[in-house]
């Protein structure tokens, strides 16, 4: 490995710790003073909170898999801090969306620890999927487990965690997330339409051309992360 490419990976690496440590302290200071409440939590997910906050199931499933169709992102068992700081980040406009703005701005610091508290202790199956090109599938894994030295691309593996079951608190799993969902997501960021996480995804996305993008997303909505998930030391 060259010099250079050592000294982006060393930076890379600090970045995604930074990253960190800031979300946590952003957290802390927007923590409500009480413990979330789940059955509270759960009730949002299932009913909502009229007016202004519909029940989340509507598109999450109450059991947090959503449709499959990849329009919603699967959201059972993800961090509760991440999910956190997405809702954070839609109230606040950092991050933007049609649908989850409004309903991020009506919740409160509290409704947002409740629901997703929730959503983080649910497990829900996976649900039946066409599995895509095998050919993609190939490519997406050489580029979650090794990245591309050509286009300076370091393993995504190495920020999500072995197999994609994610870095909790901050980093988010990616194992078994829809295919239609990651592949936008990474557009967005490659186009500069999603904000956050500038300094990580951002600068990754624009190193991704088109058949990546489809090929990193075709990988992850397949692979099973639940082995190398259990691996991994508790934090």
């Amino acid at each position: 490995m060259s010099r250079g490419r050592i000294i982006r990976d060393t930076l890379a690496a600090v970045t995604i710790v930074n990253i960190g440590v800031i979300w946590v302290a952003q957290a802390a200071a927007n923590s409500p003073t009480r413990p979330p409440d789940l059955a509270k939590g759960a009730v949002i997910a299932a009913q909502g909170l009229p007016p202004s906050v519909p029940p989340c199931a509507q598109c999450h499933a109450y059991n947090g898999a959503s449709d499959g169709s990849g329009a919603f992102p699967r959201i059972a068992g993800q961090s509760a801090f991440y999910l956190a700081k997405e809702l954070r980040d839609y109230a606040s406009r950092v991050r933007t969306n049609a649908v989850m703005t409004p309903i991020a701005k009506a919740l409160s610091s509290g409704g947002i620890a409740d629901v997703t508290a929730y959503y983080a202790s649910v497990k829900a199956p996976y649900l039946p999927l066409a599995s895509p090109d095998a050919m993609l599938i190939e490519r997406g894994g050489q580029l979650a487990k090794i990245g591309d030295a050509r286009k300076d691309l370091q393993a995504c593996d190495s920020c999500h965690g072995p197999g994609g079951a994610g870095e909790p608190p901050a980093i988010p799993y990616l194992a078994g997330q829809y295919e239609h969902y990651i592949a936008l997501q990474l557009t967005m960021w490659k186009r500069g339409l999603r904000n956050n996480s500038p300094d990580a995804m951002a600068d990754v996305a624009k190193r991704l051309d088109a058949q990546d993008i489809a090929a990193v997303a075709a990988y992850f909505q397949q692979v099973d992360a639940s082995a190398p998930a259990a691996t991994q030391p508790m934090k």
